[in-house]
């Protein structure tokens, strides 16, 4: 896969990825840009019920935060969440190829879209990939302590991938 240089994100990477290193820096290292749909950014911003991560994703500047709300393609917002709909169609409408959602439904709309799709897991892979020094077995834990549901499959994945799967 080459390598990306631009992505569009959603809600749950964004949330997974500042439960596991506690900022968002890792995006500005592996990306030029980081784009966040105008929806997503609203929920950020809504902070859910303990309001976790509205502080570093405000301070993260550097991200291309879009200011205004997206004309959705009526299939995608009727078949998704508001922030997965927006993260597609933003990369549809700028021609960026790759996403960052981490539901399955959002994944599969995102590959029919013709585009190229990663999920928190996958970033966190591709740092330690390029030398950042993360363990993926305490980013899991990490992420499961602020409440986020990783299926065993993709711990099993994440865990062999980098090289920290125990017998």
């Amino acid at each position: 896969m080459p390598k990306t240089e631009e992505i569009v994100i959603n809600t749950s990477p964004l949330i997974a990825i500042m439960a596991a290193v506690g900022d968002l820096e890792i995006l500005r290292t592996l990306y030029k840009n980081v784009f966040v749909p105008f929806e997503v950014c609203e929920e950020i911003s809504a902070g859910g019920t303990e309001g976790f991560g509205i502080e570093p994703f405000e301070q993260a500047i550097w991200l291309k935060k879009w200011s205004h709300p997206l004309q959705i393609n009526p299939l995608l917002s009727n078949s998704l969440d508001r922030g997965e709909a927006s993260v597609i169609q933003l990369a549809l409408d700028q021609n960026i190829d790759t996403v960052c959602i981490d539901e399955t439904v959002g994944r599969r709309f995102a590959r029919l879209s013709n585009l190229s799709v990663t999920g928190s897991m996958g970033i966190l892979l591709r740092a330690k990939r390029e030398g950042r020094p993360i363990s993926i077995r305490a980013a899991i834990q990490k992420m499961k302590e602020q409440g986020i549901w990783i299926s065993d499959r993709v711990v099993a994945f994440a865990l062999r991938e980098a090289g920290e799967l125990t017998e």
